[in-house]
């Protein structure tokens, strides 16, 4: 049995009813990522100002079959005035987690972030309890750097996070490739 290629692409309108599901619907989230309610029409302004595919950052649909299964997104992090990295973060639905959709998504969103921008670092962060994603990430070519104490407030408490990277020396993503279908 094969497995569905996973792809990203474009965010489309069509697209915004699932993402606003993000911020409207816990279960949804997931036990990670819920912080509260929020601004689902946040989502449709993005969409309408940029296509959400910005210079300070972008998201991505990730879709395996026929199916939008959540996003991936970059924003940019200045260090310097000639100097910046990109911090990732991926959300799935329920349905597309488990299934290695994830990792297959992150390491097609750093191939793709190395191919197309000049950037020799990319950087993750998740909490310390969300071993799933940690073998996401280290499954896409990151590195656990460090553990940021009390980062995250969520469910009524203070949350620690690992902090992963990786450099396009640490990977052949850096090769000019489009993103891969697989």
């Amino acid at each position: 049995m094969s497995e569905d290629p996973v792809i990203l692409r474009p965010v489309v309108e069509a697209d915004l009813p699932l993402l606003e599901r993000f911020l409207t619907d816990p279960v949804a989230t997931g036990p990670f990522q819920w912080l509260g309610w929020s601004d689902p029409g946040r989502w449709r302004r993005s969409w309408a100002q940029d296509g959400m595919l910005g210079d300070d950052g972008g998201r991505l649909t990730v879709v395996s079959g026929a199916d939008p299964l959540g996003f991936v997104a970059w924003r940019k992090v200045v260090t310097s005035r000639s100097s910046y990295y990109w911090n990732i973060g991926a959300q799935l639905l329920p349905e597309g987690r488990g299934r290695g959709v994830g990792t297959r998504a992150q390491r097609s969103l750093v191939r793709y972030l190395f191919a197309h921008t000049p950037v020799v670092r990319l950087e993750a962060d998740t909490e310390t309890e969300n071993i799933a994603e940690q073998r996401a990430l280290e499954k896409s070519g990151f590195t656990a750097e460090g553990v940021l104490r009390s980062t995250v407030f969520r469910d009524g408490k203070w949350r620690d996070v690992v902090r992963y990277g990786v450099l396009r020396d640490d990977t052949a993503s850096g090769d000019g490739h489009q993103p891969s279908r697989t």
